[in-house]
């Protein structure tokens, strides 16, 4: 029997899950949805709004938080690890995929709207957790203005781990496709590079196999490899500037590009076999950073229609905190170390999003920080503009 390639398995998967025949769960289950040695798994949620909302463009960081509060609640040990800014995240998250209606400066939501949101585990750690957790889902996913009631939910990416899908991938001469559905980044030393250049997509994927699948590869030697042996022979990409994460912005392109392999690939196997394996991975992890944040969203295939546009009030509020930041660099005497871009990019962010209409409180609550230092930074960065003479949107 001819074997039947994982990409090939993935993506027939992917197609089913968006249809009504797909693996459609109650909330409630007591069968355990995939097998304890399970390290990768995509699911998706169904999400209805409970009453007409609003939300605001920087609404990711809200799904963020939710999603870390009720890990929290129920495995705290857990918690702490993906709190952990020095450890590789071992989850991806999506923004909220349907019909957000421009309204003001934010989206309109509706119950006669439904919107599909994405998750995945890149650990068994938190496959265990999710397996324990879709079996009784809370009845509301809560956002600032937005209650939004969790009717199903289906797995979207197999159940699978890291030692299978390198068992499974298919080593074959064949071009492959990759669809950046949100925008996708790289951190260049302090700018990001907005262009999926083969050296960072592969850098992108290996950081997550090195870390999550206990079979760790030589990052430079393949990277070299990658460079020396990996084309892009067509692509179709767009930039976008979006704000992302708790603070700043990013400059991201969303699109699809096709890959190509030397004849020379073949001298190195295990190379050649990896780099299979990777693309494979790349619908689970995303691609480059803040993917637990709705960003480098990946799909295998040349899937320009899935490919979401950026609001344009989204861009509008990533170029303004792009804006503040550099007003408030401008005034440091030593503007090239970190803490003071942070800082800086933390002030941006308060005041773009205060200047949006988002109350303090809700701002603090989704970049984890206390609602007195936010208020503080606020008058820090308002002062600061006063002193400057620049006038202060209201």
């Amino acid at each position: 029997m001819r074997k039947t390639t994982k990409t090939t398995r993935t993506t027939r998967t992917a197609k089913k899950s968006t249809t009504k025949s797909a693996q459609t769960r109650k909330k409630t289950n007591s069968r355990r949805p995939w097998p304890v040695k399970t390290e990768l798994v995509g699911i998706s949620l169904e999400l209805v709004p409970v009453e007409n909302g609003y939300l605001y463009p920087q609404y990711s960081t809200g799904l963020h938080a939710w999603f870390l509060d009720r890990v929290r609640e129920s495995d705290p040990k857990l918690s702490a690890q993906l709190h952990d800014e020095q450890m590789e995240k071992a989850f991806t998250i999506s923004d909220l995929q349907g019909p957000l209606l421009p309204a003001g400066k934010g989206f309109q939501v509706s119950p006669d709207q439904t919107y599909r949101w994405y998750v995945t585990a890149l650990s068994s750690s938190v496959a265990n957790w999710l397996a324990d957790w879709v079996r009784n889902l809370p009845e509301e996913l809560s956002l600032h203005g937005a209650p939004l009631s969790i009717r199903s939910w289906e797995i979207t990416l197999p159940a699978t781990n890291y030692a299978q899908l390198l068992a499974d991938t298919a080593v074959t001469g064949a071009n492959v496709k990759l669809t950046f559905l949100t925008p996708t980044s790289f951190r260049q030393k302090k700018n990001h590079l907005p262009l999926p250049v083969p050296r960072n997509l592969f850098h992108s994927y290996l950081r997550r196999w090195n870390n999550f699948s206990g079979k760790a590869f030589s990052q430079e030697e393949f990277l070299d490899w990658v460079e020396e042996q990996v084309v892009i022979s067509h692509h179709k990409i767009e930039s976008a500037k979006v704000a992302a994460g708790k603070r700043g912005m990013v400059t991201g392109f969303t699109g699809s590009v096709e890959l190509n392999l030397s004849r020379s690939a073949g001298k190195n196997p295990d190379f050649k076999e990896l780099f299979y394996a990777l693309i494979e991975l790349a619908p689970y992890v995303g691609t480059g950073h803040k993917t637990t944040f709705g960003l480098g969203q990946t799909r295998i295939g040349w899937l320009e229609e899935e490919i979401v546009t950026t609001p344009a009030m989204q861009q509008m509020l990533a170029e303004r905190i792009a804006e503040l930041t550099d007003i408030f660099l401008a005034q440091r005497k030593r503007s090239d170390t970190k803490r003071v871009q942070d800082t800086a990019q933390t002030w941006a962010t308060i005041l773009a999003r205060r200047e949006w209409g988002e109350s303090v409180t809700a701002i603090a609550e989704d970049i984890g920080m206390r609602y007195d230092t936010a208020k503080s930074y606020l008058k820090l960065a308002r002062r600061t503009l006063r002193q400057l003479g620049i006038a202060i949107r209201e």
